[in-house]
């Protein structure tokens, strides 16, 4: 009976574990992927619609999350719960749609629509299927329909709806490039970005802005390509102009309910025929279809087109045959440049075509006769008063080295001055006096502007720890942590020894404010003898939390061991007491020193020795230095920080032997970066010596057991060790005060 029972109990366990498993497969698809994409399809309309159509294994229970991206142009639609099941990348030959890409991740699936233009878009649904209509927005123009106009298109189902601006914010990003993040009420807000003239317009479709967001933004002082942002109300729409300085190119992307434009500077390159940094043919887009042409026919239509002045040398001839559709004018010239063995030099707005033997040959005379002028040329004299650099540092960079060597003749390297030029040097009064020709003096008047500047100082503290340690030692310790006190701010912390008062105690205390500096007072409590309860005062000093010192310290260590920039800072004291008078030699060497230039400061004996030796019997004398010292270069960058390159040594005399001292040598040698204040550990040099002696009676400290009566052991452990803590300070270029 009972093992009936207990077959009929696992019998059922089976299956409720079989039931469960099953379960879990067949549900745990679901959990993630509640349908399918099976096929998309793409149609195109009249009216000049492109219609994409996705089929879907169940109904759709909601649109997918629709945002748009202006450059480059794209539609992404995000569907919640579903897996791909047909292909993840296919390219299309549609006029507007190029290609699209399928990703599928986290329980959802993304499809990317690569587009050759900003669209605005219609969904429907209609069961399992999904039709997305791609269309330009009412009212387009073909110059506004073009790559530099981008579009945040509202969808159907908003029709009518008004939205808001809710912010309008300004950032200045990692690369210099301006950044405008507006928040919007509804991530289905249409919006239209476009380039005119000078300025960059944004218009909100059918959107309303606060009055405290009707206002022109001076944003000059960030330092970007944009000078000015004026957000108004244009009838039912929001207009924002943004109005940057230079050339400049932009780029916008929305994420949920915010639209970030960023403006970035172009640096010019004269010889581009479209300037912007992304790669590519950036020209508007033409279509071309001849037969057996003139090529300076086809030069003319493209110079039509563009609106530059074309100029095409006499020399270019010939005839030929294209066909391009839909292709970027800069691209179609330089195909046609391409195929007759043809260049371009670009001055401005004018364009100048020739063959390339030409161009080349017309460049190298340019540069003869520039060559022959400079040497016939008038030689002036100027003199230049150098204030930071040296005078005849300068000159080394001015004069061109000979790269002959060994004394013979060679050509001239390097250097600003044409071999005409001369350079000679006041020391008294540290003036370059420099004879060249008018075009050369401008150079160096240049160069002397760019490196003839005030350089950074920084202020350097090395802290230098040894500690030797032993069995019989005593060692304890007892910091502080303080905050920048604010009304918000505590002291918390527990006591061991009582400082001071034994009756006082450090409990959590609130900071004050009112009167005084928060980083200067600090308010405690503490009992009242009197009445037995608590009362208040403000002291000048962090508490110390943990204090837990040696009995009669032999010797004290304090610094700063972090220092962090949002105020906040940890003051460590350490005390320390060990027999035979072995305690913590502490040395703190400090130096001040220009950016990029070494400074080495020393401390500490020298020990003369006079050696025999030699011709005759004659000696010499040499020296053995024991010293504490500090070599360091430190460089400060753009961004603020210290880069150290830093050797420090701390020897010292360990003994002498026939007469000549033993020298223990301890040294770190590393390069770090670090934050301007910030303190760093460069390392550690750690050493343990372990020593057993016995002293015994001779015969008698041998004999078994009684033998330990006439004998002594003496065993001991030696430590020592080595920290070096830095901490940098750049110093101010004018009051000469810490940053």
């Amino acid at each position: 009976m009972n093992v009936y029972q207990s077959l009929r109990l696992s019998r059922r366990a089976l299956g409720c574990a079989t039931a469960m498993l099953l379960s879990l497969v067949v549900s745990t698809p679901l959990t993630w992927a509640q349908n399918v994409i099976e096929d998309v399809a793409v149609a195109r309309g009249g009216a000049g619609r492109t219609t994409m159509t996705f089929a879907l294994k169940d109904p759709l229970s909601a649109p997918p999350t629709v945002f748009a991206i202006a450059t480059p142009p794209r539609l992404v639609l995000d569907f919640a719960n579903t897996s791909n099941a047909g292909k993840a990348v296919a390219e299309l030959s549609d006029a507007v749609v190029r290609s699209y890409n399928v990703i599928q991740a986290q329980g959802r699936t993304r499809v990317v629509l690569n587009l050759t233009k900003s669209q605005a878009y219609d969904l429907k649904v209609d069961g399992n299927k999904l039709s997305v209509s791609l269309f330009d927005a009412p009212g387009t123009s073909a110059a506004e329909s073009s790559p530099e106009t981008g579009r945040f298109a509202a969808s159907s189902k908003s029709d009518g709806a008004n939205f808001t601006l809710r912010d309008v914010d300004f950032r200045r990003g990692t690369g210099g490039e301006g950044r405008v993040i507006i928040d919007l009420s509804d991530a289905n807000s249409g919006i239209e970005i476009k380039p005119q003239g000078k300025v960059l317009i944004v218009d909100f479709l059918r959107t309303q802005v606060p009055r405290n967001l009707e206002r022109k933004l001076d944003v000059t002082d960030f330092g970007t390509p944009v000078q000015l942002i004026d957000t108004f109300v244009q009838g039912n729409n929001t207009r924002m102009v943004i109005e940057p300085k230079g050339l400049w190119e932009h780029s916008a992307y929305q994420t949920d309910s915010r639209l970030i434009i960023e403006v970035k500077q172009i640096i010019e390159d004269p010889n581009k025929l479209t300037q912007g940094s992304r790669p590519g043919y950036k020209g508007d887009k033409l279509s071309l279809n001849f037969q057996d042409i003139a090529v300076r026919s086809v030069l003319q239509v493209i110079g039509d087109f563009t609106g530059l002045n074309i100029i095409v040398s006499d020399t270019v001839t010939g005839n030929v045959t294209l066909r391009l559709k839909d292709v970027p004018w800069d691209q179609a010239l330089d195909l046609v440049m391409q195929a007759r063995s043809l260049d371009m030099r670009k001055n401005g707005n004018v364009v100048w075509i020739a063959p390339k033997e030409e161009l080349a040959l017309k460049e190298k005379q340019e540069l003869e006769a520039k060559a022959q002028v400079a040497d016939i040329e008038p030689l002036r004299t100027e003199l230049f008063q150098l204030n930071y650099q040296k005078a005849e540092e300068v000159r080394k960079m001015l004069v061109p080295t000979n790269a002959g060597g060994g004394g013979g003749a060679g050509a001239a390297q390097g250097g600003v001055l044409s071999k005409r030029g001369t350079a000679t040097v006041d020391t008294r009064t540290n003036v370059l006096v420099v004879q060249d020709t008018p075009s050369k003096l401008e150079e160096v008047r240049r160069l002397i502007q760019r490196i003839d500047i005030s350089i950074k100082q920084v202020l350097i503290e090395a802290r230098v720890v040894v500690a030797d340690d032993n069995f019989s030692r005593q060692l304890g310790a007892r910091f502080g942590i303080g905050a920048g006190i604010n009304n918000n701010g505590r002291n918390v912390g527990i006591s061991g020894t009582p400082i001071g008062d034994p009756n006082q105690a450090n409990v959590p205390t609130t900071g004050i404010t009112t009167g005084f500096s928060p980083s200067s007072y600090y308010w405690r409590t503490k009992p009242d003898k009197e009445t037995g309860g608590i009362i208040g005062e403000y002291i000048n000093s962090i508490p110390y939390n943990v204090n837990l010192p040696v009995a009669n310290p032999a010797g004290t260590l304090a610094m700063t061991f972090l220092n962090l920039g949002n105020g906040n800072l940890v003051n460590l004291e350490l005390s320390a007491a060990e027999a035979a008078n072995r305690g913590k030699v502490i040395s703190s060497p400090r130096v001040v020193t220009a950016d990029n230039q070494k400074a080495s400061i020393s401390q500490g004996q020298e020990y003369k020795l006079r050696v025999s030796g030699g011709v005759g019997g004659s000696s010499s004398v040499i020296t053995i230095r024991a010293v504490l010292g500090l070599d360091v270069t430190p460089q400060v960058t753009p961004d603020g920080k210290v880069v150290l390159d830093v050797e420090v040594s701390k020897d010292s005399i360990a003994g002498f032997q026939d007469g000549s001292p033993i020298v223990n040598t301890k040294r770190v040698s590393t390069k770090v970066i670090v934050n301007n204040g910030d303190t760093a550990v460069l390392g550690g040099v750690y050493e343990e010596q372990i020593t057993d002696t016995t002293d015994k009676v001779p015969f008698l400290g041998d004999a078994p057991f009684l033998g330990h009566l006439f004998k002594k052991t003496n065993k001991g452990t030696i430590k020592q060790e080595l920290l070096i803590f830095l901490t940098p300070r750049v110093l101010s270029d004018t009051t000469g005060t810490v940053r």
